[in-house]
């Protein structure tokens, strides 16, 4: 896949399809875009649910916050990527070893690791890079459910 340009079909359908979002990197502060964004989804009607081990078993917008993906003990459809770019090959063995993958793997703005993003989409995996839901949701005139 070119990771430099998606349809808005592609990102329209992923953003349609999915339901539970772990969202990587997560802030308890609310000045960070992390926070924003996570409040954006849950006011568009996602189920979000904040990865972050230094705030693990505080909550985030009400939402209770887990150390690690494997933590969380439902199926995950998406996950949010609010890390740096050096961080996402060890995500993605994260995201790799868990019992159910998830359908799509989304890195936020300026996150981008093309060889990460080569082997989860060789496990089945959606990928978007550099990129965020917040502001690709209202670009294509979606309204939450």
């Amino acid at each position: 896949m070119d990771h430099n340009h998606y349809t808005d079909d592609f990102i329209r359908g992923i953003l349609t399809s999915v339901k539970t979002i772990a969202l990587v990197g997560a802030s308890i502060n609310e000045a960070r875009p992390s926070n924003s964004v996570m409040r954006f989804l849950l006011a568009k009607g996602y189920h979000v649910i904040p990865i972050n081990p230094g705030q693990a078993g505080k909550r985030i917008h009400d939402q209770l916050v887990h150390a690690h993906l494997a933590d969380i003990p439902e199926p995950i459809d998406m996950i949010d990527v609010f890390r740096n770019s050096f961080a996402v090959p060890s995500l993605v063995d994260e995201v790799l070893s868990l019992k159910v993958l998830p359908r799509v793997i989304w890195m936020q703005l300026g996150v981008q690791h093309e060889q990460a993003a080569r082997r989860a989409e060789a496990a089945g995996i959606s990928v978007i890079m550099n990129r965020c839901p917040a502001i690709e949701y209202p670009r294509l005139g979606m309204h939450a459910a």
